[in-house]
């Protein structure tokens, strides 16, 4: 289409909106147990993707990556092992074929492995053929190292092409965790038809990254202190918590782990277990793949 987008017709920006959209909200009345909030940690393990995604040699950049396999990780696993934590990481299959024996641990763990493109790849700019080859191999790839197929995607960098959605249903995924309409879980839409799958919503409020990545070529810089990042964490939860909600929030292992934050991820799980036993309300810890499960019954009740 040569039209500007002031140019379009109604039936246009109609289309394009309505790709996909949020359906019915799937927020449950009660959680497991009779937990007042849930609270989904995850991490997304890009290592030395977020280099070679775009053709790059650098080596500084890649021993960045590799930062977060190697001490990353391990602190991670640590702290949710000594909290009794599960958790979901989401992997590009490359950084897992770097790194297999880094995933078989995760699984072996209780943790949760979910899809996270190829190599970190932008789906926006890829044609749909392509696009959808990579997540199938992707797939493929997880099940072969960890023996677990992914029931759920979190696209990288949350970039959602318009045939995303459609791919994630020929896959068979029961979520996805890419986008943004909502606090709560919801159903995702596709051109006016309900999929059945479930959205477990991102922000960038609630993302590590933005207040704490760095690339010295650009002018990316770290802007905010990690205290303040703690702060908006703790007031995001809760406000999920009063409002019998889900909290959910994504971190990298090669950005929260450092010395100097590390505290974060740390203070922020004993807030968390200190609101839950002083408000009268628990929290349900859980993995994405539990808190789909658990809200789609929703889907069911409803069918």
């Amino acid at each position: 289409m040569d039209q500007q987008p002031w140019e379009w017709p109604d039936e246009e920006w109609q289309r394009r909106v309505g790709q996909v959209r949020a359906g019915r909200s799937l927020k449950p009345a009660t959680w497991p147990g009779g937990a007042r909030s849930a609270v989904a940690l995850s991490f997304d393990s890009d290592h030395d993707t977020n280099e070679l995604r775009d053709g790059g040699i650098s080596i500084g950049r890649l021993s960045w990556g590799q930062y977060g396999t190697r001490v990353g990780i391990p602190r991670i696993l640590d702290i949710l092992r000594r909290e009794q934590i599960p958790a979901s990481f989401f992997v590009p299959a490359v950084a897992a074929k770097l790194y297999p024996d880094e995933q078989r641990r995760v699984i072996a763990e209780g943790h949760e492995i979910g899809l996270h493109g190829w190599i970190h790849e932008l789906n926006s700019v890829l044609p749909e053929a392509i696009e959808r080859d990579l997540h199938l191999r992707a797939a493929d790839a997880l099940e072969a190292i960890t023996g677990t197929r992914p029931v759920g995607m979190r696209t990288p960098s949350w970039d959602f092409s318009p045939a995303t959605l459609k791919i994630q249903r020929e896959l068979g995924l029961i979520y996805d965790s890419s986008l943004m309409a909502d606090d709560d879980p919801y159903e995702l839409v596709e051109n006016g038809e309900p999929t059945g799958i479930v959205e477990l919503p991102v922000e960038w409020i609630r993302d590590d990254a933005p207040y704490l990545n760095m690339n010295r070529f650009q002018a990316l810089r770290p802007y905010t202190p990690p205290p303040a990042v703690l702060d908006i964490f703790i007031r995001e939860f809760d406000r999920a918590h009063a409002d019998g909600g889900l909290f959910l929030l994504t971190m990298h292992p090669h950005v929260i782990t450092y010395r100097s934050r590390i505290f974060i991820l740390e203070d922020l799980i004993r807030h968390i277990k200190e609101k839950a036993a002083g408000s009268g309300g628990g929290v349900w810890f859980a993995t994405h793949e539990q808190i789909a499960r658990h809200v789609a019954q929703g889907l069911e009740a409803s069918l």
